[in-house]
């Protein structure tokens, strides 16, 4: 009679041990029939997929079906109740879905996320609804926004609940093919040489460094597999944690001339000779380090980063302070870093192939001993995806020969933007966003953007000699400028630049749904009082248009979305920031001159759409009161900066 409800996840899946079916008997009615006949109850199924459960299902007296969506509102309703109740949560593993569209054993929809980084604010609300670590920071010329990896994407969808108007779907058609699959390339490269290998005198150590679902135990097993075929003693040792996903791992690989040489599973401290790291956060670990050596141990990196879960929970992420490809120099003989996330993925299609990439180019450098004719034998004899790791492999090899060229060809200069370098210097900067400004109303609204920077400017290089604080305003006067409001949402998901994103990404026959929560169309959800975002096909693109064309009507009485409660909001905000940048040039001075810098910064704390948005400005208001009123009393200048 304890007052507890119990959630029973039945995912289809011994999860921690790789996915593994589970053993006997059992689903949710049998789960049911057992925790009625404990004295549980209510007991409510929740699932993403109710309609799988025909009427006549076995369950226990009393059970209800409820889609997933509503698991907000059940707990909500259960923690109200007295006694013991139970939720049986029913959603087959996200990462056991995407394992099994791969072999072609699960339904596999032709429907896709995709995020307008120009709209997207990058305030982390679909990372929070979605708990998912497919949605990736991007990094642009106008700030940190999200992208969607869709190599390690689920296609679970719950992103698109965040609210935010940035999101599409692409449904029907399907992802473009990598530029290796698109056309044979083979012709444009001469026979590869074969290089020399590393003798084995000794027992030759490679620890394979990674996470968790995307391969890394596959090498470990590919180079074991090969060295058997070659008759070498070689051992295999597989540290996957409890983390089978998203998870460090490491294989720990030993090869020898013969079973004689081997004395140990894994590597010693300072016993490996190649540091094969197919994760640059993994490898720069101390565990991954104390295994290597500076007189003996090689290191071969992926310089592509990849998030880790803490950029769920914290929009404002970045790598851990020290220099990660330093501290793995520092501890190797020799070390070499690759973007083999983003070759691999442009030439084949599926960042999956970037650990077979790395194998590859670590045999093309001597650095594996066993020959390749042994490690292609052994990727036949796995059945995955042969022709694939194949071909990723072969790629590698070639990347250590010229990796200029076969950059060239997974990411041609074509399909990148002449601008998308970040802006160089402060000129460049108050350039581009005098254009964006432009674009976005008119040139009487560019130039009052212009008139506050060369005024700081000025006073700046009078009054501190420095260009910082001209940079922060320069950046975030225009970010509060360039506030996204319905005219400005319509005109970036009209851009040609972004039809032209998803023309890239994808082919066939295929459509555009835009995911939106029009203020005077969007109804609120029941239990959360959020507004429901809305789908919007094709139909609504000339609408846009449209809508970006009446962009000069906004500020005016004729501005019909002006009136909202929101808009209102963010004029002010302008107008308060315009009023703080004169009080701080107004005291500037050396001494204070790094407190101005952060006091102007502060916009940088205002992000999202609608209530996400709201829920920022009142915090960012005050940090900006109290360090202006410190700013003013000259006093706690030195502890601002900090």
């Amino acid at each position: 009679k304890v007052n507890m409800t119990y959630k029973v996840l039945f995912n289809d899946a011994v999860a921690m041990t790789g996915g593994q079916r589970h053993d006997g008997p059992l689903d949710p009615a049998i789960i049911s029939r057992q925790l009625a006949a404990e004295g549980v109850k209510p007991i409510i199924v929740v699932t993403d997929e109710p309609e799988k459960y025909p009427h006549g299902t076995a369950w226990a007296g009393g059970v209800t079906v409820r889609h997933r969506d509503e698991l907000d509102a059940v707990q909500r309703e259960l923690r109200e109740l007295q006694g013991v109740s139970a939720i049986i949560y029913d959603q087959t593993c996200a990462s056991e879905k995407r394992r099994r569209r791969k072999r072609n054993e699960f339904p596999d929809p032709a429907k896709r996320v995709v995020i307008n980084e120009m709209v997207c604010e990058g305030c982390g609300d679909c990372s929070v609804k979605s708990n998912c670590l497919s949605v990736e920071p991007l990094e642009t010329e106008f700030g940190r926004k999200r992208t969607i990896n869709q190599s390690s994407c689920n296609k679970d969808y719950s992103c698109l609940r965040g609210f935010c108007p940035s999101f599409v779907t692409v449904e029907g058609g399907r992802l473009r093919k990598g530029r290796s699959a698109s056309k044979p390339l083979d012709d444009e490269f001469a026979p590869l040489p074969e290089p020399a290998l590393p003798g084995l005198s000794a027992s030759y150590g490679i620890l394979v460094t990674g996470i968790g679902g995307t391969g890394v135990i596959t090498i470990g097993q590919i180079v074991g597999v090969a060295a058997h075929l070659e008759g070498r003693g070689v051992t295999v040792l597989d540290m996957s944690g409890l983390a089978q996903k998203y998870g460090a791992v490491m294989s720990h690989v030993q090869v020898a001339a013969g079973p004689e040489q081997m004395h140990a599973t894994r590597i010693p401290t300072g016993g490996a000779d190649l540091l094969l790291g197919c994760d640059l956060v993994v490898s720069a670990s101390t565990e991954a380090l104390e295994k290597a050596a500076p007189a003996r141990t090689r290191a071969l990196v992926n310089a592509s980063v990849t998030p880790t879960a803490e950029f769920v929970r914290n929009p404002n992420w970045q790598l851990p302070g020290s220099d990660l490809q330093k501290d793995i120099a520092d501890s190797s003989s020799q070390a070499e870093f690759v973007p083999a996330a983003e070759i691999a993925t442009g030439l084949m299609g599926d960042a999956i192939a970037t650990n077979m990439f790395m194998l590859g180019y670590a045999y093309q450098k001597g650095w594996i001993p066993i020959s390749a004719a042994s490690l292609e034998r052994a990727i036949e004899l796995n059945g995955v995806a042969v022709d694939f790791n194949r071909k990723s492999f072969v790629w590698g090899r070639r990347a250590a020969v010229d990796l200029e060229k076969v950059r060239r060809i997974a990411i041609p200069a074509e399909v990148i933007p002449i601008d998308e370098h970040f802006s160089r210097n402060l000129e460049e900067l108050v350039e581009r966003r005098t254009k964006f400004l432009s674009e976005y109303q008119n040139a009487a609204y560019a130039a009052r953007y212009q008139a506050l920077v060369q005024k700081t400017a000025k006073a700046e290089k009078d009054r501190a000699n420095s260009t910082k604080l001209t940079e922060a305003v320069a950046r975030y006067y225009a970010k509060l400028l360039a506030y996204k409001d319905e005219y400005e949402v319509a005109r970036l998901h009209a851009e040609a630049g972004f039809r032209a994103k998803i023309e890239g990404m994808f082919e066939g026959g295929y459509r555009v749904v835009y995911h939106l929560a029009p203020p005077l169309l969007a109804r609120k959800d029941p239990t959360s009082g959020e507004p429901r975002k809305m789908r919007f096909g094709s139909w609504v693109y000339p609408l846009f248009k449209i809508l970006a064309g009446m962009r000069r009507l906004r500020g005016t009485p004729f501005d019909i979305f002006g009136y909202t409660e929101e808009r209102r909001t963010e004029r002010a905000l302008i107008r308060e920031y315009e009023e703080t940048v004169e009080r701080l040039l107004a005291r500037l001075n050396p001494q204070n001159h790094a407190l101005a810098v952060q006091i102007a910064s502060i916009p940088e704390e205002i992000r999202g759409f609608g209530y996400i948005k709201a829920r920022s400005i009142a915090p960012a208001r005050k940090k900006r009161d109290e360090l202006l009123a410190r700013f003013e009393s000259g006093r706690g200048a030195e502890r601002a900066a900090a």
